[in-house]
């Protein structure tokens, strides 16, 4: 049977949100598939039982415990018991072979959403095909009880510009949904803006209220930038509960399994000027883990000021961020540029119970990228902040080489210093805020832009200009402290910049040999940093 597609409405035009880079998910990576449950999802999935014999009259039963977290958890410890299990979804009929264009011309129809009416949110299924080909099983929860999504073709609409003979739904069995995304009056009441989208391995991305697109986070990060190889857990199932009138958030379930761990997460949503995720996470190794990345956050850098010469572009730079922002147990606070390496970099920032660390989009004005499409200065900032402590590890980033856009190559998260012990529960808890900036308001200088390029009076050495904000400064200039792991700083001066509002640290790198160096500098009064700590990798190309 053939089904004909209707034509859309001229106020029903195609979501053009999704670009070619947002099919790659991480550079070289491929998503892994997912294990089957071996159970079903809640009280829903539930075997009939036989009839009982008719007992006494007793006491009336307390009613049923709603759905929540430690439901989840049980599944998970449960799931971390046995065997990784790998299932993949049988791509077939018009969903097989989907091309990027034919996957951007399948929608969720409007009419077939669950929260249909409400004026605060709205619910989009999304469907398998092209790189999703690993089915993920959705639930509702409606007042506490779960209702399971079972996969319909007829709940999506496709472009019959791109489908011209129909669609065959004879040959469609239940493949499993892809994810799924919320909608919410995020820039006008009027309008449901899609805020964010859960689909791909455990990866998700967020905008808050006047941003595009850009990050991602992730459920778990294991062997990122490791030589064996990196392991990419899925969220196997959701589930999805229904707000009510007076909710200004969505609270959501969700399994995580992979052949090394499985797990339990809680996400209350909170859409806004800064669009807020109260997380809580429950672990369970199959194996022992000393490579696991807690609340990873996945970005794209290509090239920027410090690496301007790399790129043969019309652009200044093209980036999701442009530096890893970081606010120790100490309450230090440190801002490490990314740039672009021909080899793989990996770096480690040890702390103890860390009170917050992110990517951040620091560079806001058009100017700054000169893209009228990609629009990077709309990119949000995402920023991690534990909520408990997390003991002795490190705030890890990993940068990729990358020769473009299209590929998420700059990856962070907190490894803990302790192993995580086979079937042993290990919980987390943390907010995860998508933002322009992230929330830290101390009063303290911020570098505003960093700058490179060849020295001018010694070929043999770089030059670094460091731009901080110049509003807490005195009339007294700061004292700069600049070090390297290798090599030896030259000439260094500092001017201030009013008609920009700047103050200027600028500097000689010498390497004599090195081929690698860890930079730092820092503006120093009298009774300490007047700025937070700039910090820098160079490497010899």
């Amino acid at each position: 049977m053939r089904c004909e597609i209707q034509a859309l409405s001229q106020a029903d035009t195609w979501d053009n949100s999704m670009h070619r880079r947002d099919f790659v998910i991480s550079a070289g990576a491929a998503l892994t598939a997912v294990g089957a449950l071996s159970s079903g999802f809640g009280p829903a999935h539930a075997q009939e039982a036989p009839p009982a014999t008719p007992a006494p009259p007793a006491e009336e039963a307390a009613p049923a415990k709603p759905f929540g977290f430690e439901d989840v958890v049980a599944m998970a410890q449960d799931l971390a018991s046995k065997p990784y299990a790998y299932r993949d979804a049988d791509l077939v009929g018009t969903f097989g072979n989907l091309t990027y264009d034919q996957y951007r011309g399948i929608r969720f129809r409007r009419d077939r959403d669950p929260w249909t009416g409400s004026r605060d949110f709205a619910l989009d299924l999304l469907p398998p095909g092209a790189i999703f080909h690993e089915p993920v099983d959705i639930s509702l929860v409606d007042d506490g009880v779960v209702i399971p999504v079972k996969f319909d073709p007829h709940m999506f609409e496709f472009d019959p510009t791109i489908f011209p003979d129909g669609v065959d739904f004879e040959t469609i069995g239940n493949m499993g949904f892809s994810g799924f995304r919320l909608r919410a009056p995020l820039n006008r009441p009027d309008v449901m803006d899609e805020f964010v989208v859960f689909q791909g391995a455990s990866y998700f991305r967020a905008v808050a209220r006047g941003t595009l697109y850009g990050i991602s986070a992730r459920g778990l990060a294991i062997g990122t930038g490791s030589a064996e190889g990196e392991e990419f857990p899925l969220f196997r199932g959701f589930w999805i509960h229904k707000p009510s009138t007076q909710d200004r958030s969505v609270l959501i379930h969700a399994l995580l399994d992979s052949r090394s761990v499985s797990g339990a997460y809680e996400f209350r949503i909170t859409p806004g000027a800064e669009t807020v995720f109260d997380t809580r996470v429950a672990l369970f190794p199959r194996r022992d883990m000393k490579n696991a990345g807690i609340a990873p956050l996945t970005s794209m850098y290509w090239f920027g000021p410090t690496d301007r010469t790399r790129v043969d572009d019309y652009r200044p730079a093209v980036h999701d961020s442009d530096g890893l922002q970081m606010l120790t147990g100490a309450e230090q606070r440190l801002w490490r540029v990314l740039s672009g390496h021909s080899t793989l970099q990996t770096s480690a920032f040890m702390d103890e119970d860390p009170l917050g660390f992110g990517l951040a989009q620091r560079a806001r004005s058009f100017d700054a990228y000169q893209d009228a499409e990609a629009r990077y200065e709309k990119r949000p900032s995402a920023w991690i902040a534990p909520q408990d402590g997390w003991g002795r590890g490190t705030v890890s980033l990993v940068e990729i080489p990358v020769q473009n856009e299209f590929n998420d190559n700059i990856v962070s998260f907190w490894q803990p210093a302790e192993v995580l012990k086979t079937g042993q529960r290990y919980d987390f808890n943390y907010l995860l805020s998508f933002a322009p900036e992230p929330p830290d308001s101390a009063p303290i200088s911020r570098v505003v832009e960093t700058m490179s390029g060849q020295s001018v009076n010694n070929p043999a050495a770089r030059t670094y200009v460091i731009d901080y904000d110049l509003d807490v400064f005195g009339a007294d200039n700061p004292e700069p402290q600049i070090r390297t792991s290798s090599g030896s700083i030259g000439h260094s001066y500092l001017l201030r910049l009013p008609d920009q509002g700047r103050m200027r640290l600028a500097f000689e790198y010498i390497p004599e040999g090195a081929k690698l160096a860890d930079l730092s500098a820092v503006l120093n009064g009298p009774e300490g940093p007047l700025s937070e700590t700039w910090i820098a990798r160079w490497t010899r190309e």
